[in-house]
């Protein structure tokens, strides 16, 4: 069983997303052909999204491993990035069963009506085997390992309902999806407390600037292609000792500028096939779920949020928080995580942010800022389990992606920074039965308020329905 799901997990989300989505396609009647096309043109979309992160990842790595090195920025947490999480995850005995076990838990809740969410982003499971992971090695109780994975699945699932809404009427094209990405849900409750703090200053409604507004005030400044190519060359000259050096070194400074720039503006384009892909299939199931589920309305399908990371105000405020996120990580008092190859993540933070401050960059940028900080303790806080199941991993596998280097412990800014994650970790690991019995009581008592929320929808879509009928007829 634990061979046939890394099998799977290692054909990676290019090659998984192409068949889930033709295969789905073909279950609510679409043509072979077309449904063949969207998971096409949805695996073309994470291929291309997938060269873009390496091109930021292969530019600006070194860039900032020779700052460090200028600078001698020592810090203990060594950033092992994203797919030192995956691999310790999906090579763990919770990695191996997360799917069926998930899944099985979403149809529970389907059934019992306590989320309206299909979450078919099966590479993005990953997330909920990381905690489950950790949990088991920190503990030594697989029980306990699927007990976090399967908590932070269900709040996960409520929380992309009960953002679901806000998600759709904010993003263009998105209609009948959300985002059921624990990462990006974990920050969902700081958009929304910190933006309705936001609101109650007086005269802040004057600096709601979106994007769009950052280019009519600054013109070529205000561009996401341009900043990218500004702080770009910016890094390049901290990589170098003296004016003189900087001076040789402009072809490279430059070429590091054109790159940043590059993946600001490709992000965008890129983006673009992921909605061209999943449109037919999106209107064809609320399509097939009018026609068929009486009381099934509202049903969403749970998908990436790498759909929407070409916004421009997430790739204005992710492109600022990056030279921001390094200074934090040096000056705050306490923090020993450095975040280089985590960098890339920095997009996965805004997704579920952006529909509660409608695209302002300043309050996202606020946001970013505050979660970002709370992030950085957490990495290092959970950098001593996150290094033990790493280690164990890498004696079982020989895999070099979840090396330590020695002297340092390990930790990654995405997910190990989420606060939902981190939360879940010390309930299960300081409280014990205590805490279990907390996560219980709060998951129990989401399920049965994100119920009515949809009974009570579901009932007004019904009356609504029956009502355009009537003036119809």
């Amino acid at each position: 069983m634990e061979e046939v799901f890394k099998y799977i997990i290692g054909l990676g989300a290019a090659v998984m997303m192409p068949i889930i989505f033709t295969v789905l396609g073909l279950c609510i009647g679409i043509k072979f052909g077309d449904a063949l096309k969207s998971g096409l043109k949805v695996g073309v979309g994470f291929v291309g999204l997938s060269v873009i992160t390496a091109l930021l990842t292969s530019s600006l790595g070194p860039a900032l491993d020779t700052v460090v090195s200028i600078y001698d920025l020592q810090l203990h947490v060594f950033d092992m990035g994203w797919p030192a999480a995956a691999a310790v995850a999906y090579n763990t005995a919770v990695g191996a069963f997360i799917i069926p076990v998930c899944l099985g838990v979403n149809l529970l809740m389907l059934f019992t009506k306590t989320t309206r969410t299909v979450n078919i982003d099966l590479w993005n499971y990953w997330h909920f085997a990381f905690i489950g992971a950790v949990v088991y090695f920190a503990s030594g109780s697989l029980a306990w390992g699927f007990f976090a994975a399967i908590i932070c699945y269900a709040i996960t699932l409520i929380i992309a309902d009960m953002t679901a809404k806000k998600f759709q009427d904010f993003y263009e094209g998105m209609d009948g999806i959300s985002i059921p990405q624990p990462f990006c849900g974990g920050f969902a409750p700081f958009a929304w407390i910190i933006n309705k703090g936001l609101d109650r200053i007086p005269g802040f409604d004057k600096l709601n600037v979106d994007a769009e507004g950052l280019k009519k005030k600054f013109g070529l400044l205000g561009e996401p292609l341009f900043l990218g190519v500004i702080v770009g060359i910016a890094i390049g000259c901290l990589t170098c000792n003296s004016w003189a050096e900087i001076v040789d070194r402009i072809p490279y400074i430059l070429g590091l500028g054109i790159k940043m720039g590059a993946v600001m503006e490709l992000i965008p384009r890129v983006t673009v096939l992921f909605i061209e892909g999943l449109k037919p299939i999106s209107d064809a199931t609320r399509s097939l779920i009018a026609r068929k589920f009486r009381g099934a309305e509202g049903l969403n399908i749970g998908m990436s949020p790498a759909l929407v990371i070409g916004h421009p105000t997430t790739l204005v405020v992710s492109l600022l928080l990056i030279p921001v996120t390094i200074a934090l990580a040096v000056f705050l008092p306490g923090n020993q995580f450095l975040p280089l190859a985590s960098l890339a993540g920095m997009f996965y933070v805004f997704p579920l942010v952006l529909p509660f401050t409608r695209g302002n960059v300043v309050k996202t940028f606020i946001i970013g800022l505050v979660v970002i900080v709370i992030g950085l303790y957490m990495v290092t806080n959970l950098a001593s389990w996150f290094t033990l199941a790493a280690k164990d991993v890498y004696v079982a596998t020989g895999d070099s992606a979840v090396a330590i280097p020695q002297g340092f412990e390990g930790g990654s800014l995405d997910f190990a920074s989420s606060p939902l994650a981190w939360i879940i970790f010390q309930c299960c690991q300081s409280l014990k039965w205590i805490g279990a019995g907390i996560l219980v009581i709060f998951t129990m008592g989401l399920m049965w308020y994100n119920r009515v929320l949809i009974i009570r929808n579901q009932r007004a879509m019904i009356k609504d329905n029956s009502e355009r009928i009537e003036t119809t007829e």
